[in-house]
């Protein structure tokens, strides 16, 4: 731990990027607003965290919503940062810039653009130095990455699990939607970025016929085939949710769930970031760096398939060039494996 910065008034924290990205940076989050109260805390993100954060009761006081920028905002090449935005940035006269976005490749050198007193975040091996910074490694939890980087600027004090306030718009938007959901309901949320990550539908659906329980399948609109798949292939009837709610009204359905069973996705940390139970399948390498941390509410099942089930190309080396095919490779977890977790956490919850 480094010693607290004094008279901070404005901090900028560099996280654009996805759903379940911005979560397992809430407890860094938290942590830098409680050890600095005073401070107006901005997030640099992406519009759709200023439409999720704005007015919500948070760790974060504003978003800067970032055009696209190569490294920091968008993976594509060819968008330098804007020196019109850099200077915008730096009327702000930020006291601390924390960037718990990546490496730091582009990234820290964008955040030493804005000016700040002070610079502090993550360093890959050839990246550019802030003034304080911790290793960017492979195979290291994100969660507890962040709240390394918190505590270079002496803010330790928070919990590990983040969580998310549900409002009252939310509730609103998911009654107008939906109606009012109906006691017991189990989620299931069948998608996920990478389709390597993915679960078989079927098996999916016989987890849920086995529930017992009334059903949700939620995802993207891009997730269609995935929810009708899940539905289709069920005995029971099923309700699908496809792209008909804003994240807020996806975390307020959550909250009405007694569990959602999902694969390792954004989906799976906004339901536990509103305290429901989750059952997620992973695969071994992204449990170390994006699993839940604690087994009371949130039970992952691990794929330990190391190589392409097509051609044998190795997944466990990260600087292993990425092979063509995108099958699943969490097979290995059975129906039997996922249900017995399931209907533990179901019982729990009953009594």
């Amino acid at each position: 731990m480094t010693a607290l910065i004094g008279d901070v008034r404005r901090i900028a924290v560099l996280r654009a990027n996805a759903i379940g990205d911005y979560l397992m940076a809430v407890p860094a989050l938290d942590a830098l607003k409680r050890a600095y109260p005073g401070a107006r805390l901005t997030l640099l993100g992406t519009a759709w965290h200023a439409g999720f954060l704005t007015g919500r009761p948070g760790p974060v006081d504003d978003v800067v919503a970032l055009p696209p920028i190569s490294g920091v905002s968008t993976r594509e090449p060819g968008h330098p940062a804007p020196e019109e935005l850099c200077a915008r940035l730096r009327q702000r006269e930020f006291d601390l810039a924390v960037q718990i976005h990546g490496g730091g490749r582009f990234s820290n050198p964008f955040v030493r653009r804005l000016g700040a007193r002070v610079t502090a975040g993550l360093r890959a091996p050839g990246a550019e130095r802030l003034d304080r910074w911790v290793p960017y490694t492979d195979y290291h939890h994100e969660t507890l990455r962040f709240l390394q980087v918190a505590a270079l600027v002496g803010a330790v004090d928070g919990g590990l699990e983040p969580r998310v306030t549900v409002t009252g718009a939310d509730r609103a938007e998911l009654s107008r939607a939906l109606g009012q959901p109906p006691a017991g309901l189990v989620a299931v949320h069948p998608g996920a970025t990478d389709p390597r990550r993915r679960w078989p539908v079927e098996r999916f659906a016989e987890v849920a016929d086995l529930t017992g329980r009334p059903v949700v399948v939620t995802g993207t609109r891009a997730e269609r085939e995935l929810v009708m798949g899940v539905v289709e292939a069920m005995r029971r009837p099923a309700i699908p949710v496809v792209g008909a709610l804003g994240l807020g009204a996806l975390a307020a359905l959550y909250e009405r769930c007694d569990l959602l069973i999902a694969n390792d996705t954004g989906p799976r940390h906004l339901a536990a970031a509103v305290g429901t139970p989750t059952v997620a399948v992973y695969w071994c390498g992204n449990l170390i760096q994006a699993g839940p941390l604690s087994r009371t509410a949130h039970r992952p099942l691990i794929s330990w398939t190391t190589s392409c089930p097509s051609c044998g190309a190795d997944g466990v080396d990260p600087a292993a060039e990425r092979c063509p095919h995108d099958e699943s490779w969490v097979r290995d977890v059975s129906v039997d494996m996922v249900t017995e977790q399931v209907e533990d956490l179901l019982a729990k919850g009953d009594r």
